[in-house]
């Protein structure tokens, strides 16, 4: 019985992982000032309101992630570009995304130190 529990437990924190940092592969990362971020039709900032303030994003639609659930069903085209602070947050709403039915295209992470962003796929 213990090890069924112990098992148990260990499953569930490793989903828990996979889940947050584990990489989604096969969609590029664009970066923000991009002319191929202009022409994505939904651009999604998934990030804080008070971090996205900061750094603006035109014709975004501007809903954090701890809102997506609630307010997924708001996005008018099922095709999204994500615009989101780090790989962590990126990961949870392209998989949340992915299981309401949405196609992420793209994705720009703004807390990125890569020199190079155009069109990496990771």
């Amino acid at each position: 019985m213990t090890t069924f529990i112990i098992l148990f437990i260990l499953s569930v924190i490793l989903y828990v992982m996979y889940l947050r940092y584990f990489p989604i592969k096969g969609i590029p990362c664009i970066d923000i000032s991009s002319d191929q971020l202009e022409k994505t039709k939904t651009k999604l900032d998934i990030r804080d309101y008070n971090t996205s303030s900061k750094q603006e994003v035109d014709g975004s639609i501007v809903m954090p992630i701890a809102y997506l659930r609630r307010y997924h069903h708001e996005i008018p085209s099922k095709e999204v570009h994500v615009i989101a602070a780090d790989k962590m947050e990126k990961n949870l709403a392209i998989r949340f995304l992915r299981n309401k039915g949405f196609k992420v295209i793209s994705y720009t992470l703004t807390n990125c130190k890569c020199k190079k962003k155009s069109n990496q796929i990771a």
